[in-house]
């Protein structure tokens, strides 16, 4: 599927498909859910891309189903593999690199925390080791999380500002790793001509995720087979928004980076404080787009700990790099269940993905 210019080189954000043309990109965790998604949009904007992962670890996939291997050249590597990492990026000589690999979930950080901790924190370090001293690199992103800040459970939106923390292991690693990163941008890399920023964003829900305890996937599999969606925190409230934003967010983050070095640093990347969302209000949602299935609400004494309030501020993304969401609670719901539904009836995935794309790119030419 392909699309002539218009839309996609001129998002309210200013996505430039002529910056990205030709580009050489270093995106790691490409076989995963987000990962995958901005390698399709990046191919189609015209870079030369470098993916860098460990194999697809569930099935189905996106990486498999969307045929991601077309989008880029692809490499199997685990971050935590320090000299095979560097001599990867070394070989590769990416001007951009769009750090997405990690251990993302959090009742598996739980059951594995050295994993987690080896991966998401010394998996950055090793990755931003070796962009130490590499002439051919200019603009870094690290993708973290919403979920990096010290949880005070109170109705207040987190600011980039705000102290770093984290309860379980999942978290507790992201935000360490925001620490590993500030230190290689202030010893290293700053000095070295490269813009390095985080970005902190979470709850992203979109086709292609079949991860487990994820409330989407977890949804589609079992209403997809007949059996009931099981829920225990239907009160817990996060900034729920589609996957398309964020990796929008990354694009345009990397491209103002490029231009205007000195806005590196860490920025929030999520819709609007006040449409931040219960896990009820969005299965009811979700169970409205399906059509059909059953939610059963228990409760869980041994449940493990995890937020029940997080909103993120992001005013400093909309003043600085002009990113504003574009798609409401009920879109994002209904493109990602319809994504589903899509495949489920034989649609190519890859199409389904650029199709939605597009769709959110003519919105947001149209603001």
């Amino acid at each position: 599927m392909g699309f002539g210019p218009g839309p996609l080189e001129g998002l309210v954000m200013c996505l430039e498909s002529s910056f990205w043309r030709g580009k050489r990109v270093l995106l790691t965790g490409h076989s995963g859910f987000k990962g995958g998604w901005l390698a399709i949009w990046l191919k189609h904007l015209g870079a030369s891309v470098t993916g860098l992962s460990l194999p697809p670890q569930t099935t189905p996939n996106l990486f498999s189903l969307a045929r991601i291997s077309e989008c880029l050249t692809s490499h199997w590597c685990d971050v935590r593999d320090a000299k095979a990492l560097s001599a990867l990026v070394r070989r590769v000589e990416p001007e951009i690199v769009l750090h997405l690999a990690a251990q993302p979930l959090v009742r598996a950080s739980y059951a594995d925390p050295l994993g987690t901790y080896a991966t998401n924190v010394m998996g950055t370090a090793h990755l931003l080791d070796a962009l130490r001293g590499l002439d051919s690199v200019r603009v870094a992103v690290m993708v973290t999380t919403d979920k990096v800040y010290r949880n005070q459970e109170t109705p207040y939106p987190y600011r980039e500002d705000d102290p770093l923390g984290g309860h379980d292991p999942y978290s507790a690693s992201k935000a360490a790793s925001e620490i590993v990163i500030s230190s290689y941008r202030d010893s290293y890399l700053k000095h070295q001509g490269v813009a390095l920023a985080t970005a902190r964003a979470g709850n992203v829900i979109g086709g292609g995720d079949w991860s487990t305890d994820r409330l989407i996937p977890d949804a589609m599999r079992a209403w997809s087979t007949g059996t009931p969606l099981v829920i225990r925190r239907p009160d817990a409230v996060r900034p729920w928004q589609h996957v398309i934003e964020p990796l929008a967010a990354y694009m345009v983050l990397a491209q103002h980076l490029w231009h205007e070095p000195t806005l590196a640093g860490a920025y929030n990347f999520g819709p609007s404080t006040h449409t931040a969302a219960t896990v009820k209000q969005v299965i009811n949602l979700a169970l409205s787009a399906y059509g059909t299935g059953v939610v059963s609400y228990e409760s869980d004494s041994k449940q493990l700990h995890e937020a029940g309030w997080l909103a993120l501020e992001t005013a400093r993304a909309r003043v600085q790099l002009g990113i504003l969401p574009q798609w409401d609670l009920n879109k994002t719901i209904t493109q990602t269940v319809g994504w589903y539904r899509a495949i489920q009836e034989g649609t190519d995935a890859r199409y389904v993905c650029l199709q939605q794309i597009q769709e959110y790119s003519e919105q947001a030419w149209a603001a």
